[in-house]
Protein backbone atom coordinates (compact mmCIF):
# COMPACT_ATOMS: atom_id res chain seq x y z
CA UNK A 1 0.00 0.00 0.00
CA UNK A 2 1.33 3.63 -0.45
CA UNK A 3 1.63 6.07 2.38
CA UNK A 4 -1.44 7.82 2.02
CA UNK A 5 -3.83 4.24 1.85
CA UNK A 6 -1.93 2.80 4.69
CA UNK A 7 -2.45 5.79 7.00
CA UNK A 8 -6.32 5.87 6.14
CA UNK A 9 -6.63 2.50 6.81
CA UNK A 10 -4.74 2.62 10.57
CA UNK A 11 -7.32 5.34 11.03
CA UNK A 12 -9.72 2.95 10.85
CA UNK A 13 -8.21 0.71 12.85
CA UNK A 14 -8.20 3.18 15.27
CA UNK A 15 -11.11 4.39 15.79
CA UNK A 16 -12.63 0.66 15.66
CA UNK A 17 -9.78 -0.20 18.89
CA UNK A 18 -10.81 2.92 20.60
CA UNK A 19 -14.50 2.53 20.27
CA UNK A 20 -13.69 -0.94 21.77
CA UNK A 21 -11.77 0.93 24.96
CA UNK A 22 -14.92 3.11 25.32
CA UNK A 23 -17.31 0.31 25.33
CA UNK A 24 -15.19 -1.71 28.61
CA UNK A 25 -15.12 1.79 30.32
CA UNK A 26 -19.43 2.22 30.22
CA UNK A 27 -19.36 -1.34 30.89
CA UNK A 28 -17.44 -0.89 34.04
CA UNK A 29 -20.07 0.79 35.84
CA UNK A 30 -22.61 -2.20 35.90
CA UNK A 31 -19.71 -4.27 37.61
CA UNK A 32 -20.48 -4.92 41.45
CA UNK A 33 -19.93 -8.19 41.82
CA UNK A 34 -18.69 -11.44 40.44
CA UNK A 35 -21.73 -12.43 39.14
CA UNK A 36 -21.97 -9.05 36.93
CA UNK A 37 -18.11 -9.26 35.89
CA UNK A 38 -17.81 -13.25 35.01
CA UNK A 39 -21.26 -13.46 34.11
CA UNK A 40 -22.91 -10.16 32.92
CA UNK A 41 -25.34 -10.72 36.01
CA UNK A 42 -26.67 -13.77 33.68
CA UNK A 43 -28.89 -10.91 31.69
CA UNK A 44 -27.60 -11.44 28.30
CA UNK A 45 -30.33 -10.65 25.61
CA UNK A 46 -30.62 -13.67 22.84
CA UNK A 47 -28.65 -11.80 19.91
CA UNK A 48 -25.49 -10.48 22.20
CA UNK A 49 -25.49 -14.15 23.52
CA UNK A 50 -25.74 -15.97 20.05
CA UNK A 51 -22.74 -13.42 18.43
CA UNK A 52 -20.59 -13.47 21.11
CA UNK A 53 -20.38 -17.18 21.49
CA UNK A 54 -19.72 -17.76 18.01
CA UNK A 55 -17.80 -14.28 17.74
CA UNK A 56 -15.40 -15.96 20.41
CA UNK A 57 -15.36 -19.29 18.83
CA UNK A 58 -14.26 -18.34 15.61
CA UNK A 59 -10.50 -16.75 15.87
CA UNK A 60 -8.36 -14.92 13.03
CA UNK A 61 -8.56 -19.25 12.11
CA UNK A 62 -11.95 -18.17 10.20
CA UNK A 63 -10.43 -15.73 8.31
CA UNK A 64 -7.42 -16.55 7.43
CA UNK A 65 -6.17 -20.55 8.43
CA UNK A 66 -9.50 -21.85 6.38
CA UNK A 67 -9.49 -19.47 3.65
CA UNK A 68 -5.90 -20.42 3.18
CA UNK A 69 -5.81 -24.00 3.34
CA UNK A 70 -8.72 -24.17 0.92
CA UNK A 71 -6.33 -21.51 -1.36
CA UNK A 72 -3.67 -23.94 -1.24
CA UNK A 73 -5.31 -27.06 -1.22
CA UNK A 74 -8.99 -27.26 -2.76
CA UNK A 75 -12.56 -27.64 -0.92
CA UNK A 76 -11.41 -31.29 0.32
CA UNK A 77 -9.90 -28.75 3.65
CA UNK A 78 -13.68 -27.80 4.00
CA UNK A 79 -13.99 -30.67 6.55
CA UNK A 80 -12.79 -28.95 9.17
CA UNK A 81 -15.74 -26.23 8.75
CA UNK A 82 -18.55 -28.59 8.16
CA UNK A 83 -17.37 -30.61 11.63
CA UNK A 84 -17.55 -27.27 13.47
CA UNK A 85 -21.29 -26.32 11.93
CA UNK A 86 -22.25 -29.66 13.22
CA UNK A 87 -20.94 -29.59 16.38
CA UNK A 88 -21.92 -25.33 16.94
CA UNK A 89 -25.72 -27.01 16.18
CA UNK A 90 -25.59 -29.90 18.46
CA UNK A 91 -24.20 -27.55 21.50
CA UNK A 92 -26.90 -24.74 20.94
CA UNK A 93 -29.77 -27.72 20.45
CA UNK A 94 -29.25 -29.59 22.76
CA UNK A 95 -26.66 -28.32 25.80
CA UNK A 96 -27.26 -24.90 25.94
CA UNK A 97 -30.57 -25.03 27.53
CA UNK A 98 -30.01 -27.69 30.12
CA UNK A 99 -26.51 -26.06 30.93
CA UNK A 100 -28.01 -23.00 31.75
CA UNK A 101 -30.82 -24.76 34.01
CA UNK A 102 -28.52 -27.24 35.73
CA UNK A 103 -25.48 -24.34 36.42
CA UNK A 104 -28.45 -22.31 38.69
CA UNK A 105 -29.72 -25.39 40.48
CA UNK A 106 -26.15 -26.64 41.32
CA UNK A 107 -25.88 -23.33 43.58
CA UNK A 108 -25.84 -21.14 40.90
CA UNK A 109 -22.35 -21.90 39.34
CA UNK A 110 -20.48 -19.25 37.85
CA UNK A 111 -18.08 -21.13 36.19
CA UNK A 112 -17.32 -24.61 34.60
CA UNK A 113 -15.00 -25.72 36.62
CA UNK A 114 -17.51 -24.41 40.20
CA UNK A 115 -20.63 -26.45 38.29
CA UNK A 116 -18.55 -29.64 38.23
CA UNK A 117 -17.58 -29.12 41.94
CA UNK A 118 -21.62 -28.30 42.79
CA UNK A 119 -22.76 -31.09 40.41
CA UNK A 120 -20.68 -33.53 42.21
CA UNK A 121 -20.54 -32.52 45.74
CA UNK A 122 -16.83 -32.05 45.72
CA UNK A 123 -15.84 -31.13 49.37
CA UNK A 124 -12.27 -31.50 48.95
CA UNK A 125 -12.15 -29.29 45.43
CA UNK A 126 -10.30 -32.32 43.41
CA UNK A 127 -12.37 -31.37 40.26
CA UNK A 128 -12.39 -27.52 40.72
CA UNK A 129 -8.53 -27.94 40.52
CA UNK A 130 -8.33 -30.12 38.00
CA UNK A 131 -10.38 -28.10 36.01
CA UNK A 132 -8.88 -24.60 36.73
CA UNK A 133 -5.64 -26.20 36.02
CA UNK A 134 -6.22 -27.54 32.60
CA UNK A 135 -8.05 -23.93 31.79
CA UNK A 136 -5.40 -21.82 33.05
CA UNK A 137 -2.60 -24.24 30.99
CA UNK A 138 -4.30 -24.64 27.78
CA UNK A 139 -5.78 -20.82 27.70
CA UNK A 140 -2.34 -19.16 28.08
CA UNK A 141 -1.35 -21.00 25.15
CA UNK A 142 -4.64 -20.60 23.26
CA UNK A 143 -4.30 -16.45 23.96
CA UNK A 144 -1.16 -16.67 23.08
CA UNK A 145 -2.47 -18.00 19.68
CA UNK A 146 -4.57 -14.83 19.34
CA UNK A 147 -2.35 -12.13 20.10
CA UNK A 148 0.08 -13.63 17.83
CA UNK A 149 -2.18 -13.10 14.90
CA UNK A 150 -3.15 -9.81 15.76
CA UNK A 151 0.87 -9.00 15.43
CA UNK A 152 0.86 -10.53 12.28
CA UNK A 153 -2.02 -9.26 11.16
CA UNK A 154 -0.69 -6.15 12.15
CA UNK A 155 2.71 -6.12 10.52
CA UNK A 156 1.67 -7.66 7.31
CA UNK A 157 -0.66 -4.84 6.82
CA UNK A 158 1.33 -1.62 7.85
CA UNK A 159 4.70 -3.20 8.20
CA UNK A 160 5.20 -2.63 11.72
CA UNK A 161 7.46 -4.57 13.59
CA UNK A 162 6.02 -7.49 14.89
CA UNK A 163 6.61 -7.10 18.40
CA UNK A 164 5.77 -3.66 18.73
CA UNK A 165 2.06 -4.93 16.93
CA UNK A 166 1.68 -7.66 19.50
CA UNK A 167 2.26 -5.14 22.62
CA UNK A 168 -0.34 -2.85 20.89
CA UNK A 169 -3.12 -5.60 20.35
CA UNK A 170 -2.66 -6.90 23.79
CA UNK A 171 -3.00 -3.63 25.30
CA UNK A 172 -6.41 -2.86 23.56
CA UNK A 173 -7.74 -6.09 24.34
CA UNK A 174 -6.27 -6.48 28.18
CA UNK A 175 -7.42 -2.71 28.70
CA UNK A 176 -11.58 -3.18 27.92
CA UNK A 177 -11.45 -6.58 28.81
CA UNK A 178 -10.06 -5.27 32.42
CA UNK A 179 -12.65 -2.88 32.80
CA UNK A 180 -16.02 -3.92 31.60
CA UNK A 181 -15.29 -7.67 32.46
CA UNK A 182 -18.04 -10.33 30.95
CA UNK A 183 -20.43 -7.20 29.67
CA UNK A 184 -17.73 -5.99 27.70
CA UNK A 185 -16.72 -8.62 26.60
CA UNK A 186 -20.26 -9.68 25.11
CA UNK A 187 -20.90 -6.10 23.74
CA UNK A 188 -18.05 -6.00 22.00
CA UNK A 189 -18.15 -9.62 20.90
CA UNK A 190 -21.35 -8.66 18.84
CA UNK A 191 -19.94 -5.65 17.14
CA UNK A 192 -17.07 -7.86 16.42
CA UNK A 193 -18.92 -10.72 14.76
CA UNK A 194 -21.25 -8.54 13.12
CA UNK A 195 -18.34 -7.20 11.33
CA UNK A 196 -16.97 -10.56 10.77
CA UNK A 197 -20.17 -11.54 8.89
CA UNK A 198 -20.83 -8.54 6.80
CA UNK A 199 -17.12 -8.88 5.51
CA UNK A 200 -17.53 -12.75 4.72
CA UNK A 201 -20.23 -12.22 3.21
CA UNK A 202 -19.32 -8.92 0.63
CA UNK A 203 -15.57 -9.74 0.00
CA UNK A 204 -16.25 -13.06 -1.79
CA UNK A 205 -19.34 -12.14 -3.37
CA UNK A 206 -18.09 -8.46 -4.58
CA UNK A 207 -14.70 -10.63 -5.87
CA UNK A 208 -16.92 -13.17 -7.75
CA UNK A 209 -18.85 -10.36 -9.79
CA UNK A 210 -15.90 -8.83 -10.73
CA UNK A 211 -14.36 -11.71 -12.35
CA UNK A 212 -17.39 -12.15 -14.25
CA UNK A 213 -18.58 -15.48 -12.47
CA UNK A 214 -16.50 -17.72 -14.74
CA UNK A 215 -14.56 -19.54 -11.74
CA UNK A 216 -13.47 -22.97 -13.63
CA UNK A 217 -12.40 -20.67 -16.38
CA UNK A 218 -10.24 -18.62 -14.49
CA UNK A 219 -9.17 -21.05 -11.97
CA UNK A 220 -7.86 -23.06 -14.67
CA UNK A 221 -5.30 -20.29 -15.19
CA UNK A 222 -3.67 -21.06 -11.28
CA UNK A 223 -1.91 -24.09 -11.76
CA UNK A 224 -4.62 -26.13 -10.62
CA UNK A 225 -7.47 -28.42 -11.80
CA UNK A 226 -10.31 -26.70 -11.04
CA UNK A 227 -12.76 -30.45 -11.23
CA UNK A 228 -10.22 -31.52 -8.51
CA UNK A 229 -9.83 -28.19 -6.57
CA UNK A 230 -13.94 -28.27 -6.51
CA UNK A 231 -13.84 -32.00 -5.11
CA UNK A 232 -14.75 -32.44 -1.35
CA UNK A 233 -13.05 -35.81 -1.36
CA UNK A 234 -9.67 -34.88 -2.96
CA UNK A 235 -6.76 -32.14 -1.28
CA UNK A 236 -3.82 -31.12 -3.77
CA UNK A 237 -5.36 -33.35 -6.67
CA UNK A 238 -5.37 -36.31 -4.70
CA UNK A 239 -8.26 -38.61 -2.97
CA UNK A 240 -8.57 -37.52 0.45
CA UNK A 241 -7.83 -40.18 3.60
CA UNK A 242 -10.21 -41.15 5.36
CA UNK A 243 -8.29 -40.12 8.69
CA UNK A 244 -8.40 -37.17 7.82
CA UNK A 245 -11.80 -36.61 7.00
CA UNK A 246 -12.55 -38.48 10.66
CA UNK A 247 -9.91 -35.73 12.37
CA UNK A 248 -11.68 -32.72 10.50
CA UNK A 249 -14.84 -33.79 11.66
CA UNK A 250 -13.60 -34.58 15.02
CA UNK A 251 -13.19 -30.48 15.50
CA UNK A 252 -17.04 -30.27 16.12
CA UNK A 253 -16.52 -32.91 18.85
CA UNK A 254 -14.27 -30.00 21.02
CA UNK A 255 -17.67 -27.57 21.02
CA UNK A 256 -18.64 -29.87 24.09
CA UNK A 257 -15.86 -29.04 26.83
CA UNK A 258 -15.32 -25.08 25.32
CA UNK A 259 -14.99 -22.95 28.50
CA UNK A 260 -15.42 -19.67 26.75
CA UNK A 261 -18.65 -21.06 24.33
CA UNK A 262 -20.67 -22.68 27.58
CA UNK A 263 -20.49 -19.61 29.95
CA UNK A 264 -22.19 -18.12 27.06
CA UNK A 265 -25.33 -20.33 27.68
CA UNK A 266 -24.82 -20.05 30.98
CA UNK A 267 -25.31 -16.08 30.84
CA UNK A 268 -28.31 -15.62 28.78
CA UNK A 269 -31.38 -13.90 30.86
CA UNK A 270 -34.08 -16.01 30.28
CA UNK A 271 -35.19 -19.79 28.00
CA UNK A 272 -37.08 -17.61 25.35
CA UNK A 273 -34.33 -15.21 24.68
CA UNK A 274 -31.78 -18.59 24.78
CA UNK A 275 -34.25 -19.67 21.83
CA UNK A 276 -33.58 -16.86 19.59
CA UNK A 277 -29.90 -17.23 20.40
CA UNK A 278 -30.44 -20.92 18.98
CA UNK A 279 -31.62 -19.55 15.97
CA UNK A 280 -29.04 -16.55 15.67
CA UNK A 281 -26.05 -18.66 16.03
CA UNK A 282 -26.89 -21.48 13.61
CA UNK A 283 -27.27 -19.07 11.09
CA UNK A 284 -24.38 -17.10 11.94
CA UNK A 285 -22.03 -20.02 11.93
CA UNK A 286 -23.63 -22.02 8.71
CA UNK A 287 -23.15 -18.76 6.60
CA UNK A 288 -19.48 -18.00 8.06
CA UNK A 289 -18.13 -21.39 7.65
CA UNK A 290 -19.63 -21.44 4.41
CA UNK A 291 -18.15 -17.95 3.44
CA UNK A 292 -14.82 -18.58 4.73
CA UNK A 293 -14.66 -21.44 2.48
CA UNK A 294 -15.58 -19.45 -0.85
CA UNK A 295 -13.24 -17.31 0.32
CA UNK A 296 -10.30 -19.63 -0.62
CA UNK A 297 -11.73 -20.61 -3.65
CA UNK A 298 -12.92 -17.25 -5.24
CA UNK A 299 -9.70 -15.47 -4.05
CA UNK A 300 -7.59 -18.39 -5.99
CA UNK A 301 -9.34 -16.90 -9.16
CA UNK A 302 -10.08 -13.07 -8.15
CA UNK A 303 -6.13 -12.71 -7.16
CA UNK A 304 -4.54 -14.66 -10.56
CA UNK A 305 -2.32 -14.75 -11.85
CA UNK A 306 -0.67 -14.16 -8.40
CA UNK A 307 -0.18 -17.23 -6.60
CA UNK A 308 0.25 -16.55 -2.56
CA UNK A 309 2.72 -18.97 -1.31
CA UNK A 310 4.79 -18.82 -4.04
CA UNK A 311 8.11 -17.25 -3.80
CA UNK A 312 8.39 -13.51 -3.13
CA UNK A 313 4.41 -13.95 -2.32
CA UNK A 314 2.51 -13.69 0.67
CA UNK A 315 1.67 -16.34 2.57
CA UNK A 316 -2.01 -18.14 1.52
CA UNK A 317 -3.51 -17.60 4.88
CA UNK A 318 -3.29 -13.67 3.34
CA UNK A 319 -5.57 -14.44 1.28
CA UNK A 320 -8.75 -12.75 2.50
CA UNK A 321 -6.03 -9.58 3.14
CA UNK A 322 -4.90 -9.53 -0.30
CA UNK A 323 -8.33 -9.72 -1.63
CA UNK A 324 -9.84 -6.48 0.33
CA UNK A 325 -6.59 -4.77 -0.56
CA UNK A 326 -6.73 -5.47 -4.55
CA UNK A 327 -10.36 -4.68 -4.56
CA UNK A 328 -10.49 -1.44 -2.45
CA UNK A 329 -7.17 -0.04 -2.76
CA UNK A 330 -5.72 -1.19 -5.72
CA UNK A 331 -9.04 -1.33 -7.77
CA UNK A 332 -11.82 0.98 -6.42
CA UNK A 333 -9.81 2.97 -4.21
CA UNK A 334 -11.35 2.96 -0.95
CA UNK A 335 -8.88 2.52 1.50
CA UNK A 336 -11.05 3.54 4.27
CA UNK A 337 -13.86 0.58 3.49
CA UNK A 338 -10.50 -1.46 3.15
CA UNK A 339 -9.25 -0.48 6.67
CA UNK A 340 -12.90 -1.39 8.09
CA UNK A 341 -13.25 -4.61 6.62
CA UNK A 342 -9.59 -5.52 7.38
CA UNK A 343 -10.70 -4.66 10.94
CA UNK A 344 -12.66 -7.86 10.92
CA UNK A 345 -9.80 -9.74 11.32
CA UNK A 346 -9.09 -7.73 14.06
CA UNK A 347 -12.20 -8.65 15.26
CA UNK A 348 -12.26 -12.29 14.88
CA UNK A 349 -8.67 -12.27 16.94
CA UNK A 350 -9.92 -9.52 19.96
CA UNK A 351 -13.36 -11.51 19.99
CA UNK A 352 -11.33 -14.46 20.91
CA UNK A 353 -8.75 -13.30 22.96
CA UNK A 354 -10.49 -11.28 25.48
CA UNK A 355 -13.26 -14.31 26.17
CA UNK A 356 -9.97 -16.47 27.02
CA UNK A 357 -8.55 -13.60 29.26
CA UNK A 358 -11.86 -13.85 31.29
CA UNK A 359 -12.56 -16.90 31.27
CA UNK A 360 -8.46 -17.67 32.68
CA UNK A 361 -9.04 -15.20 35.46
CA UNK A 362 -12.41 -16.41 36.83
CA UNK A 363 -10.41 -19.93 37.20
CA UNK A 364 -7.88 -18.35 38.91
CA UNK A 365 -9.94 -16.05 41.34
CA UNK A 366 -13.66 -17.53 41.89
CA UNK A 367 -11.96 -21.40 41.47
CA UNK A 368 -8.72 -21.47 42.62
CA UNK A 369 -8.84 -18.77 44.98
CA UNK A 370 -11.78 -18.32 46.68
CA UNK A 371 -13.18 -21.90 46.17
CA UNK A 372 -10.03 -23.70 47.76
CA UNK A 373 -7.12 -21.26 49.35
CA UNK A 374 -9.51 -18.27 50.81
CA UNK A 375 -13.15 -19.51 51.07
CA UNK A 376 -14.08 -16.45 53.11
CA UNK A 377 -12.46 -13.89 50.30
CA UNK A 378 -15.24 -11.51 49.41
CA UNK A 379 -16.92 -10.29 46.43
CA UNK A 380 -14.67 -6.91 46.10
CA UNK A 381 -11.21 -8.76 46.67
CA UNK A 382 -12.16 -11.42 44.17
CA UNK A 383 -12.87 -9.08 41.56
CA UNK A 384 -9.64 -7.01 41.98
CA UNK A 385 -7.79 -10.49 41.94
CA UNK A 386 -9.35 -11.20 38.89
CA UNK A 387 -8.44 -7.78 37.22
CA UNK A 388 -4.81 -8.38 38.28
CA UNK A 389 -5.10 -12.10 36.85
CA UNK A 390 -6.40 -10.69 33.34
CA UNK A 391 -2.97 -8.57 33.30
CA UNK A 392 -0.80 -11.13 34.52
CA UNK A 393 -2.35 -13.68 31.95
CA UNK A 394 -1.61 -11.21 29.12
CA UNK A 395 1.75 -10.59 29.84
CA UNK A 396 2.21 -14.20 30.15
CA UNK A 397 0.52 -14.70 26.66
CA UNK A 398 2.86 -11.85 25.17
CA UNK A 399 5.96 -13.79 26.28
CA UNK A 400 4.71 -17.20 24.72
CA UNK A 401 3.61 -15.44 21.71
CA UNK A 402 6.77 -13.44 21.46
CA UNK A 403 8.41 -15.44 18.84
CA UNK A 404 7.08 -14.36 15.23
CA UNK A 405 7.97 -17.85 14.02
CA UNK A 406 5.39 -19.52 16.63
CA UNK A 407 2.74 -21.78 14.95
CA UNK A 408 -0.57 -20.33 15.39
CA UNK A 409 -2.69 -23.32 14.36
CA UNK A 410 -0.64 -25.93 16.09
CA UNK A 411 -1.40 -23.87 19.61
CA UNK A 412 -4.60 -23.29 18.61
CA UNK A 413 -5.21 -27.47 17.55
CA UNK A 414 -3.99 -28.43 21.14
CA UNK A 415 -5.59 -26.66 22.78
CA UNK A 416 -8.99 -27.37 21.26
CA UNK A 417 -8.17 -31.06 21.57
CA UNK A 418 -7.26 -30.67 25.14
CA UNK A 419 -10.71 -28.91 26.37
CA UNK A 420 -12.78 -30.95 24.26
CA UNK A 421 -10.82 -33.98 25.61
CA UNK A 422 -10.85 -32.86 29.12
CA UNK A 423 -14.16 -31.52 29.30
CA UNK A 424 -16.66 -32.17 26.57
CA UNK A 425 -17.34 -36.29 27.61
CA UNK A 426 -17.51 -34.83 31.58
CA UNK A 427 -20.25 -32.32 30.27
CA UNK A 428 -21.99 -34.83 28.29
CA UNK A 429 -22.25 -37.10 31.30
CA UNK A 430 -23.20 -34.23 33.61
CA UNK A 431 -25.88 -33.36 32.11
CA UNK A 432 -27.72 -36.62 30.52
CA UNK A 433 -26.66 -39.35 32.83
CA UNK A 434 -27.57 -39.27 36.41
CA UNK A 435 -25.46 -41.88 37.60
CA UNK A 436 -22.09 -39.97 36.77
CA UNK A 437 -19.95 -39.64 39.96
CA UNK A 438 -17.14 -37.65 41.63
CA UNK A 439 -14.76 -40.42 40.87
CA UNK A 440 -15.79 -40.79 37.22
CA UNK A 441 -15.67 -37.43 36.52
CA UNK A 442 -12.30 -37.07 37.70
CA UNK A 443 -10.92 -39.67 35.68
CA UNK A 444 -12.83 -38.29 32.72
CA UNK A 445 -10.69 -34.35 32.95
CA UNK A 446 -7.31 -36.60 33.73
CA UNK A 447 -7.73 -38.80 31.14
CA UNK A 448 -8.63 -36.62 28.76
CA UNK A 449 -6.31 -33.90 29.07
CA UNK A 450 -3.06 -36.82 29.62
CA UNK A 451 -4.24 -38.50 26.61
CA UNK A 452 -3.81 -35.38 23.96
CA UNK A 453 -0.68 -34.12 26.03
CA UNK A 454 1.07 -38.09 24.99
CA UNK A 455 -0.57 -38.32 21.85
CA UNK A 456 0.53 -34.61 20.81
CA UNK A 457 4.07 -34.08 22.37
CA UNK A 458 5.71 -37.19 23.98
CA UNK A 459 7.83 -39.64 21.28
CA UNK A 460 6.70 -42.97 22.02
CA UNK A 461 7.11 -44.85 18.70
CA UNK A 462 10.47 -44.86 17.51
CA UNK A 463 11.30 -41.40 18.48
CA UNK A 464 8.10 -40.32 16.85
CA UNK A 465 4.55 -38.94 18.30
CA UNK A 466 1.22 -41.09 17.79
CA UNK A 467 -0.22 -37.85 16.01
CA UNK A 468 2.60 -38.39 13.53
CA UNK A 469 2.61 -41.73 12.87
CA UNK A 470 -1.50 -42.25 13.01
CA UNK A 471 -2.45 -38.82 10.96
CA UNK A 472 -5.12 -38.62 13.90
CA UNK A 473 -5.95 -35.83 15.74
CA UNK A 474 -5.94 -36.00 19.56
CA UNK A 475 -8.95 -35.08 19.82
CA UNK A 476 -10.74 -38.15 18.54
CA UNK A 477 -8.74 -40.52 21.68
CA UNK A 478 -8.94 -38.07 23.91
CA UNK A 479 -12.78 -38.04 23.82
CA UNK A 480 -13.18 -41.44 23.41
CA UNK A 481 -10.79 -42.49 26.33
CA UNK A 482 -12.08 -39.70 28.58
CA UNK A 483 -15.88 -40.92 27.70
CA UNK A 484 -15.22 -44.61 28.63
CA UNK A 485 -13.30 -43.94 31.63
CA UNK A 486 -16.26 -41.86 33.11
CA UNK A 487 -18.58 -44.58 32.37
CA UNK A 488 -16.08 -47.61 33.86
CA UNK A 489 -15.22 -45.98 36.79
CA UNK A 490 -18.75 -44.55 37.26
CA UNK A 491 -19.90 -48.21 37.36
CA UNK A 492 -17.14 -48.97 39.96
CA UNK A 493 -17.16 -47.10 42.54
CA UNK A 494 -20.57 -46.07 44.69
CA UNK A 495 -23.87 -44.47 43.32
CA UNK A 496 -24.36 -40.55 43.59
CA UNK A 497 -25.93 -39.52 46.49
CA UNK A 498 -29.77 -39.04 46.98
CA UNK A 499 -29.19 -35.53 46.75
CA UNK A 500 -27.35 -35.31 43.54
CA UNK A 501 -29.96 -37.73 41.72
CA UNK A 502 -32.62 -35.43 43.00
CA UNK A 503 -30.94 -32.75 41.92
CA UNK A 504 -30.30 -34.27 38.45
CA UNK A 505 -34.03 -35.17 38.40
CA UNK A 506 -35.10 -31.13 39.23
CA UNK A 507 -33.23 -30.09 35.65
CA UNK A 508 -35.23 -32.80 33.92
CA UNK A 509 -38.36 -31.44 34.97
CA UNK A 510 -37.53 -27.93 34.73
CA UNK A 511 -37.07 -28.48 31.20
CA UNK A 512 -40.52 -30.26 31.27
CA UNK A 513 -42.08 -27.16 32.31
CA UNK A 514 -40.18 -25.10 29.90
Amino acid sequence: MNTAANGIVLVAFFVYMLMMVVIGALCMKQNNNTEDYFLGGRNLNGFIAALSAQASDMSGWLLMGLPGSIYMMGTGQAWIGIGLFIGTTINWLFISGRLRRYTIHANNSLTLPEFFQNRYRDDKQALLGASSVVIVIFFLVYTASALASGGKLFNSIFGVDYHTALIIGALVILVYTFMGGFLAVCTTDFIQGTLMLIALLAIPILAYFVIGGDLNGVLGNTGVDPVSFMNLFQENGQPIKAVSIISSLAWGLGYFGMPHILVRFMAVKDEKELTKSKVVAITWVFLSLLFACIIGVVGRAYLAPVILGSEGQPSSESVFIEMIKKMFISDFHFPFVAGIFLCAILAAIMSTADSQLLVTSSAVAEDLYKGIFKKDADELSVLKLSRVTVVIVALLAIAIAWNPESSIMALVSDAWAGFGAAFGPLVLMSLFWKRTNLQGALAGIISGAAVVILWDYIPIVAGAKLSEVTGLYSLVPGFVISLILIIVVSLKTPEPSAEIVEEFEDVERSKRKN
